[in-house]
């Protein structure tokens, strides 16, 4: 025989399960729009050893450290000549503009190829509107304009920060010339809130 709940009973019920729902929402709305609050500033220098060969008893690190000590230093203080090689390259470059009054972007973005024939985009001057799950996008159409531009897109990988210089490796086999513009993507609710037309 079953025995009816009380009217306590049930209110206690659906307390518990009101907060098993609220819960995950919570969270999830949480995650969705904390980044708005919230800057995350990076800086990073532009890669000059990114074509050095790296000596077996020296990390990359070491040798990075060693350049940019020598490019602190005026000429009379470097008592060895620097071998000549090829330096950074500019091969596309624009001006980031947000994609509405609510996304905002301003800075440059520019691909660079480097003295091993290696790429990278750069992020000078840089500052989005932060957002969750944010992405750098490299993408065919010179101009979009909305989630149905970005066809043939190649990923660089999660937004390090929505302010300040920061680098993006460009797989070794993407062809930079390819690609009209560079853009930041929310990838969980497909908007953009930045974009670069490259020329």
């Amino acid at each position: 025989m079953c025995v009816p709940c009380s009217p306590a009973m049930t209110r206690k019920r659906l307390w518990m399960a009101g907060a098993i729902i609220a819960v995950p929402i919570i969270a999830i709305g949480w995650w969705l729009t904390s980044p708005l609050f919230f800057d995350k500033e990076v800086n990073e220098s532009f890669p000059m050893s990114a074509g050095a060969v790296i000596p077996d008893d020296m990390t990359a690190e070491e040798v990075e450290a060693e350049m940019e000590d020598a490019a602190e230093k005026t000429p009379s203080e470097v008592v060895e000549e620097m071998p000549e090689d090829e330096g950074p390259v500019n091969l596309a470059s624009g001006r980031l503009m947000g994609a509405d009054d609510f996304h905002r972007g301003s800075g440059t973005a520019t691909i660079y190829q480097l003295g091993d024939g290696s790429h990278v985009l750069r992020l000078e001057g840089f500052e989005v509107t932060n957002g969750p799950d944010l992405h750098v996008l490299l993408v065919p159409a010179s101009n979009p304009a909305g989630r149905d531009d970005i066809e043939g897109y190649v990923d660089l990988g999660s937004l390090k920060g929505n302010l300040g210089d920061q680098n993006y490796d460009i797989p070794s086999n993407v062809d930079p010339s390819r690609f009209g513009s560079v853009m930041i993507y929310c990838q969980p609710f497909h908007v953009i809130f930045a974009t670069a037309s490259l020329g």
